[in-house]
């Protein structure tokens, strides 16, 4: 057994509180220290500002170890930030977070800030801010594009970050920042659904009251498992209250009051005091908003993914969504087409125009490429599809020229000893263009390894040869001497 080391037992102790989200009081938690004691009587206790001193190191440690991978970090970087206030403290808040795939194509979210934004909560302060994180970082002339969500001071805040960043690295923006604001998928979702729930409101109000009326009391809860086990419904998951701020909790909701239909209409047949039973229609238009409403939920789901790539899906959910809107607002539920209806005004809002660089990335998907588009482009609307696709591949070549361009920049470089900044604006292409220069040049060395061997092997073959006429002369020589 190694000897106690107290050194390590404060690392140790600071990864804990790290990994498993612990406070820094852990470490005098009185079982804690008396487990410790017991696995080892030599064991130092240590104090929570110790362990906050230590955690704090250990934040410096891996940011260093973070900056030179970043430094080194040849390809461009995309960021997502976003601002709130906490509820309980009034207290805003601003994250930026960092997003680049590495040499081994890994896909890396890093958070670079997390910090208290104060007071006045402006366009010019909130891009203040973003700078300082991007150059602390080094990387402010590595941004390709910021996700933000739809806010109004957003647009304003983008438009200064971007002239700043255009003064601190001459033209190091890719197409001047054509590209550079992305709306957040999600959040725009969020809007979309809100605005036709709040016109659903009155519709699902029958189907809410009676979740509300069940989940008020034990009593209540209790005689309703009686009413699902009366109807033979198996249980699973129970009744789910949605709540304001959160609109996929209402698509739970439904789909749970849907599930225990039949037990409701039993609990109206033992329970005088339920009034809110919803009626056939209202149940059919629950089942309806339900089926509007799945697609939303799974794409939300599948957008806020951040373990894999969600551009190159972008475009097609979109286009879903728009065909699902179209197939709800000519439905036969007047309430429900009325519903679909407005929501289609909100997606026209956000999305008439798809954004180009999230259908750029469905065209660098080798299973859709730019076909899969001109017949998603077709079937909503063939007039105006021929005009899309050119536009769509007239902005791609832009972008690949701007690429070529700062690829030939860095390239002719003097610099004799490159340092990371010297690759800031440089193609990703350049990849492959070293690639084939590379095979180029290890194909024309096989060729001259070759062309030596068999040269090496003619030699020794005229030796070979050269060695068999002086024996035959010495042959020779030797009977004409025996004569």
């Amino acid at each position: 057994m190694p000897p106690y080391d107290h050194q390590i037992n404060r690392e140790m102790t600071s990864e804990i509180i790290i990994y498993h989200d612990l406070p820094f009081r852990y470490p005098e938690y009185e079982k804690v220290r008396a487990r410790d004691k017991y696995l080892n009587p030599e064991c130092q206790p240590i104090c929570r500002q110790t362990a906050a001193a230590d955690v704090y190191r250990k934040y410096e440690i891996e940011k260093v170890k973070l900056k030179e991978v970043l430094a080194n970090q040849r390809a461009r970087v995309c960021f997502t930030s976003d601002l709130w206030t906490a509820r309980g403290t009034v207290m805003s808040y601003i994250c930026l977070t960092a997003h680049y795939i590495d040499e081994n194509w890994h896909l890396n979210s890093k958070i670079l800030q997390f910090y208290e934004l104060k007071s006045p909560h402006t366009s010019e302060e909130i891009s203040k801010k973003i700078l300082e994180c991007l150059k602390e970082w080094g990387l402010e002339k590595k941004v390709f594009s910021i996700t933000l969500d739809n806010a109004t001071k957003n647009n304003s805040m983008l438009n200064i970050l971007k002239g700043q960043l255009q003064m601190i690295s001459g033209s190091g923006l890719l197409c001047d920042g054509k590209f550079m604001h992305v709306r957040c998928c999600a959040h725009i979702l969020n809007l979309i659904v809100k605005k036709g729930l709040d016109l659903a409101k009155d519709v699902l109000h029958n189907i809410r009251e009676s979740v509300i009326y069940v989940k008020a009391s034990s009593k209540r809860r209790d005689a309703f498992a009686a009413c699902v086990e009366r109807v033979k419904i198996k249980s699973g998951a129970g009744l789910s209250q949605d709540v304001p701020t959160r609109w996929n909790s209402t698509y739970e909701m439904l789909v749970r009051a849907l599930k225990f239909k039949e037990a409701f209409v039993s609990l109206k047949w033992f329970d005088s005091n339920y009034k809110t039973l919803p009626s056939d229609d209202e149940w059919n238009r629950g089942e309806k908003i339900c089926e509007l409403l799945k697609p939303f939920s799974d794409i939300t789901t599948h957008f806020s993914g951040s373990k894999y790539p969600t551009s190159n899906v972008y475009f097609t959910q979109v286009w879903r969504i728009e065909l699902l809107l179209r197939k709800f607002a000519s439905c036969d539920d007047e309430d429900v087409a009325k519903l679909a209806q407005d929501m289609q005004i909100m997606f026209t809002k956000y999305w008439e125009d798809y954004s180009l660089i999230l259908a750029m990335g469905a065209v660098l998907d080798p299973r859709m490429k730019l076909q899969m588009l001109e017949v998603a482009y077709e079937r909503v609307d063939p007039t105006t599809s021929a005009s899309k696709i050119k536009k769509l591949k007239d902005n791609l070549e832009m972008l690949y020229e701007d690429y070529k361009a700062k690829s030939r920049t860095c390239s002719s470089s003097i610099s004799v000893t490159p340092n990371p900044h010297d690759w800031v604006n440089e193609s990703p292409l350049d990849d492959d263009y070293d690639n084939v220069r590379m095979l180029l040049l290890l194909f024309m060395l096989l060729v001259l390894l070759v062309l030596l061997l068999l040269l090496m092997l003619l030699l020794l073959f005229m030796l070979l040869v050269l060695l068999l006429f002086c024996r035959i002369f010495l042959s020779l020589k030797k009977a004409s001497e025996l004569e």
